[in-house]
């Protein structure tokens, strides 16, 4: 079972054998390069095992790489995963550390606070149950209580982000089409778990590894082989480990923030068939009753869920802009329209350079673009080029595009909000901003043009979703990169020594949503420790921290609170932030050898810094 989105790397062999000669400082980005290929088993082993010699010279760290502690707690054998999840998490560049509970021991591990599990304090617990130790319970009601007792013990001893595989179909049908009638059934018991166990998840912030819908897709026998199940009680056949730890990484990224925000579309020969510039509008295929004209609308309908979702959508075209913008504007048959693109670049420039201004155009990372292209030439010179952008190998039959780009998992998500449904909008509004800013005459009168008004409220049960979603997905404006879990945000709610604030911020184009959170602790000796401050990068040049630390301020001096401290901690994506503690008139108090610094304003004479945005603020943030 191979990940064919993945690009063929001829020299791949020859390339992880010339690592051992690299510099310890470019192993790392080449280890991650070998990972984004299309691989045997026995090649993903065999890089696996290069990486783990790397780690145990060098502390266990991967330069630019993010350490990951994932603990797997099964019921069956599940070592031989290890190597396709630590891979799969090197495309992500994730480095995790995988610890697996001795074999049946999972319940015991979970709750001795002396085990193995205990020390080693995962960020990520996965629960492999197999089909037969689900069934073995009382029915289905049972088989939930005992997965809701293990999210519930791992939640309170680790904080931890809790995935949870779904049970594997392995169990023949007794009655065939309609198994469900016959309620003991084995078959039917499984089924129950699923369909039972779907909607609990959800309800207790679990991520689901949703191995029956593989299957369903796949088919059992790529997954499961009966005879490996009572030689060696393997329930993942090793031939599905890759396939396997590419889901899991999945997941552990997206928690992370790490899954891809905007898809860039080429368009001859991808979203229509043809060339607009020279076959004109009426000559493109798309629809009419043509089966690759049906493809194609097939692939912009689900380009278009994406969209609807609140994945960002680009073009990026060589051709002229008004050949480029015909069929979006005249074409019939067209799904997609100019209203759905965030950015639109049509020229004749080369495809790296304009991946790059779209990026900037939209405030994003590189490395938050999956750019589709049927042309392979163009594709691999974004690779060389770009290797931080994602560039799925498609199919030469576009039929095939939606289920290429669906199995590559770039867009993997947990769950959505109000603000991922209207994205679209806010980031053709901020172009609309921009286009204002551009024939401005000073910046001062551009801002005060934009008419801002900034809602600020503590955390509520409303905003929780979204507020976890940017906990988790700000790298940029983020001045210590903390991670939390949705309970964890939640609990904060209720805590008295917590002051917790999210921003709304609206202009005259629009509402922005929430953009910034921001969370300070009391302490007794009257100071506010701030643990959090992020801010959507939509936002960014508007006097908006300014306006937040305002807030902030009165609401930490109404709890008596005499200082605020705040501290920031260099990551790989932060640097834009290094110095704001000091713009917005703290001191530095300390610096260490990362880079982290501490900084200190005292509260009793504080002044509210000037900003062209108008705050209405709910009394209880104060309170």
């Amino acid at each position: 079972m191979h990940l064919n989105w993945l690009p063929v790397r001829e020299n791949w062999d020859s390339q992880l054998r010339a690592v051992k000669a690299l510099p310890p400082t470019e192993v790392a980005a080449q280890l991650g390069e070998l990972a984004v290929s299309r691989m045997e088993f026995s090649q993903v082993v065999r890089l696996d095992r290069t990486v783990q010699r790397f780690l145990a010279c060098h502390n266990g760290e991967l330069p630019g790489f993010e350490r990951v502690r994932l603990a797997v707690l099964g019921s069956a054998t599940t070592a031989h995963l290890a190597p396709g999840i630590r891979v799969a998490g090197l495309r992500r560049r994730l480095n995790i550390e995988i610890y697996e509970t001795p074999y049946g021991m999972y319940p015991q591990e979970l709750v001795d606070k002396a085990s193995g599990l205990h020390e080693f304090r995962p960020d990520v617990v996965l629960f492999a149950f197999d089909a037969r130790h689900l069934a073995a319970a009382q029915g289905a009601d049972d088989a939930l209580g005992l997965m809701r007792c293990c999210w519930r013990q791992a939640k309170e001893s680790f904080a931890c982000q809790v995935l949870q595989q779904t049970a594997m179909p392995v169990f023949s049908n007794l009655m065939g089409n309609n198994e469900e009638r016959l309620p003991q059934s084995p078959a039917a018991i499984l089924s129950r778990i699923n369909e039972s166990l779907r909607p609990a998840a959800a309800e207790a912030s679990v991520e689901l590894l949703a191995l029956d819908r593989l299957i369903a897709s796949e088919g059992l026998a790529a997954w499961y082989d009966p005879g490996m199940w009572h030689h060696s009680k393997h329930e993942v056949h090793p031939c599905a480990a890759e396939m396997y730890g590419e889901q899991v990484a999945r997941l552990v990224a997206a928690g992370r923030g790490r899954s891809a925000k905007c898809l860039v579309l080429d368009l001859d020969n991808t979203l229509w068939g043809g060339v607009v510039g020279d076959d004109g509008l009426n000559g493109i295929v798309l629809g009419q009753g043509s089966g690759q004209g049906e493809a194609f609308v097939e692939f912009q309908r689900y380009v278009k869920g994406l969209s609807l979702r609140g994945v960002i959508l680009a073009v990026c075209s060589k051709n002229d802009r008004e050949n480029a913008l015909e069929p979006f504007e005249r074409h019939p048959e067209m799904v997609l329209g100019t209203k759905d693109i965030a950015c639109f670049v049509a020229n004749w420039t080369d495809k790296a350079t304009n991946l790059r201004s779209i990026a900037k155009q939209l405030n994003i990372g590189l490395d938050a673009l999956v750019f589709v292209d049927d042309n392979p030439s163009e594709r691999e010179l974004i690779r060389r080029e770009l290797p931080m952008v994602a560039v799925p190998e498609m199919p030469e039959d576009p039929a095939g595009y939606a289920a290429t780009l669906a199995a590559a998992g770039y867009f993997e998500g947990l769950r959505t909000t109000e603000e991922d449904h209207s994205r679209c909008k806010l980031y053709q509004a901020n172009a609309e901003r921009e286009q204002v800013r551009e024939i401005a005459t000073d910046i001062g009168s551009y801002l005060e043009s934009l008419h801002m008004t900034m809602m600020a409220t503590p955390f509520d049960s409303l905003g929780l979703t979204r507020i976890t979603q940017l906990i988790n997905k700000t790298n940029q404006f983020n001045l210590t990169t903390q991670r939390m879990t949705e309970p964890e945000v939640a609990a904060l709610m209720s805590d008295p020594k917590m002051v917790t604030l999210q921003m709304r911020l609206a202009d005259r184009f629009g509402d922005n949503g929430i953009i910034a959170v921001l969370m300070a602790r009391m302490c007794p000796s009257g100071e506010a420790m701030i643990e959090t401050w992020l801010m959507s990068c939509r936002v960014l040049g508007r006097k908006v921290e300014e306006a937040c630390l305002n807030v902030l301020a009165e609401a930490c001096a109404a709890r008596g609170m005499k200082r605020l401290i705040g501290a920031y901690r260099p990551t790989e994506k932060n640097g834009m932030v290094r110095e704001m503690y000091g713009a917005l008139g703290f001191e530095r108090i300390e610096t260490d050898e990362t880079g982290a610094t501490c900084w200190v304003l005292p509260l009793e004479c504080f002044q509210s810094r000037p900003a062209p945005i108008k705050v209405e603020l709910m009394r209880e943030a104060l309170v």
